[in-house]
């Protein structure tokens, strides 16, 4: 389990819910393996009370299932649950950047180009470091729109979506992630709501190709229903 420092501002709770999280996205905590509440306490540095909150709320998005007496099971790829949260990110992220058309001042346009920058140089030299640049490139219109509520929310349920999307940078060769970002942010510059409509449905409608390759290459980690 990958485990970094925890942040001044975070409490111990967040700090836990941060790391297993994000291990499960990463598949650094594999689907289908079991995890325990003492155990990561104790590579965390923990009591067990705010691993216990963090793993109760993952459970809220059926990430993970807390089996009385046995400790979590970290749920498999499951094709319903991806859907699900696409279809909820869809929903939400549709109306967002049609909405930072309107919204967006010029600082927040610098802030996007400069996320986009890094993605561009990360591409062809890191692609694994794209995960990370992709989720804030979100993150900063749901800021703009002031909707952070909806975005912890959305991220919540996304943890299926993301598993599938960290996958994807392993094994999809012709990655589009960076221009389908310009093609958003071009829209949101120019503020045209229907360009960015349509390049965000465009870069959602992407999972079904990914989807099939994955299936594909990582048929361990896809529940029996999904495949």
């Amino acid at each position: 389990m990958n485990v970094p420092p925890k942040n001044p501002s975070e409490t111990n709770r967040e700090y836990a819910f941060r790391v297993i999280s994000e291990n499960i996205i990463s598949l650094d905590i594999e689907p289908g393996s079991m995890i325990g509440e003492q155990e990561i306490a104790t590579v965390l540095g923990l009591s067990r009370t705010p691993v216990h909150e963090a793993l109760l709320e993952l459970s809220k998005s059926k990430i993970v299932d807390i089996l009385p007496q046995k400790g979590c099971l970290v749920s498999m790829i499951d094709s319903d649950l991806i859907r699900e949260a696409r279809f909820l990110r869809i929903t939400v992220e549709t109306a967002l950047v049609e909405d930072a058309c309107e919204l967006a001042t010029e600082a927040d346009l610098q802030e996007l180009e400069e996320n986009l920058q890094l993605q561009e140089f990360y591409l062809n030299k890191d692609p694994l470091k794209l995960m990370p640049l992709d989720n804030n490139f979100h993150k900063i219109i749901y800021r703009i729109c002031n909707k952070m509520q909806c975005h912890y929310m959305v991220s919540l349920m996304s943890m299926h979506f993301d598993r599938v999307r960290n996958l994807s940078l392993h094994s999809v060769k012709d990655l589009k992630i960076v221009s389908d970002h310009r093609a958003i942010y071009n829209a949101i510059k120019e503020k045209d709501p229907v360009a960015a409509r349509a390049a965000f449905q465009k870069h959602m409608a992407r999972f079904e190709l990914d989807w099939n390759i994955i299936c594909q290459e990582y048929k361990q980690y896809i529940s029996d229903g999904s495949k």
